[in-house]
């Protein structure tokens, strides 16, 4: 007798305030925060994944308040440690779709180890690094991230470090995803968000974003109002690299060095072409450090390769070993020949 295939039942349908909890929202008022968790709030419901397997992930620092925010399942863990945490569940369960909540100091500094590694294995999850370059919760310190010379309650004549940038440092790592968007750009957000997602490995972006209080106006020269046209430039895959008014600006090699040329009277194919999957690192290193005061700022995915995740190694060798010795019990592995006895 035939049997009905199961029913294969459609995800609801889901908005934005699916995930928007009951808590009060506590960040000072204007943070940047605000537009990176109202963004997030409307990628998720277009991710088409059910909204009990999103996990939010977060350490410590104004951006960790995350997973209170947001109606999914989340971890609010210590300083430095939510990708660690955040490892243990995706390696557990793969299925989930996991986020990392972090900020230039929990996830640079003191989570700066933790976060090399998470991105060297290339697990299947996604990091939001806000980059305000200053300790925001903490009231005020020098980051990471600080420019040369910044004065703060900690270096009061200037910080004599020079900053550490995200996008090298994800690089250096080998990121398989690395990105660059900003928070007063919701429309840019969302569809780096949506990217990022459907990556299959680590994903890293950094958020340029604002703290009112205790650093603010430190983006402006990049992407204030005033300045925008001619210091950031947006980059789409297989389209060539022009900035400013009407575009009229472009970057092309002068050797192995980029340099600004008209692009209005520039020689046909002179102009670089926006190239994320190349295999190789060199030009993701040179969109990497362009920016003030010579280049504009790149936004957008600045690298995209495909390598196998962590995750799914772990498992190919977890039955590769069942095929070989059988699934085993947890009496066999107490009881093995790795244990010993210890007599008085």
């Amino acid at each position: 007798m035939a049997t009905e295939p199961p029913s294969v039942h459609p995800l609801p349908e889901l908005s934005r305030k699916d995930f928007v909890t009951s808590n009060d929202v506590r960040w000072c008022p204007g943070c940047g925060d605000y537009a990176i968790l109202n963004s997030l709030q409307r990628t998720f419901p277009e991710l088409g994944v059910p909204r009990e397997n999103f996990v939010i992930v977060s350490g410590i620092g104004c951006s960790s308040r995350f997973p209170y925010y947001m109606n999914t399942y989340g971890f609010h863990t210590i300083h430095g440690r939510a990708t660690t945490v955040a490892t243990g569940i995706k390696v557990a369960n793969p299925d989930l779709s996991v986020w990392v909540v972090t900020g230039d100091g929990d996830g640079l500094s003191i989570g700066g180890n933790h976060m090399l590694h998470l991105l060297r294995r290339n697990l299947n999850v996604t990091v939001l690094l806000f980059n305000n370059r200053i300790y925001g919760l903490t009231k005020g310190q020098y980051s990471p991230t600080s420019p040369f010379g910044t004065r703060t309650k900690t270096t009061p004549t200037g910080s004599i470090d020079h900053p550490l940038h995200p996008l090298l440092f994800a690089l250096g790592a080998e990121a398989t995803f690395i990105a660059r968007t900003v928070d007063n750009n919701p429309k840019h957000m969302v569809e780096i968000f949506k990217a990022a997602h459907e990556h299959q490995g680590v994903s890293f972006v950094e958020i340029l974003q604002n703290c009112v209080i205790f650093n603010d106006g430190s983006w402006d020269p990049i992407y204030g109002k005033e300045s925008r046209d001619d210091q950031l430039l947006i980059l789409e895959a297989g389209k060539p690299l022009l900035f400013g008014k009407n575009k009229g600006k472009g970057i092309r090699l002068k050797g192995l060095v980029p340099e600004i040329v008209d692009a209005t009277t520039a020689a046909p194919g002179e102009i670089l072409i926006h190239e994320p999957h190349q295999s190789s690192p060199l030009y993701s290193q040179l969109l990497a450090t362009m920016g003030l005061p010579d280049f504009p700022t790149p936004l957008g995915i600045i690298r995209e390769i495909q390598r196998p995740t962590y995750e799914s190694l772990i498992h190919d060798q977890v039955e590769e070993a069942k095929a070989k010795k059988g699934s085993g019990t947890w009496k066999e592995l107490l009881h093995g020949t790795s244990t010993w006895t210890v007599e008085g």
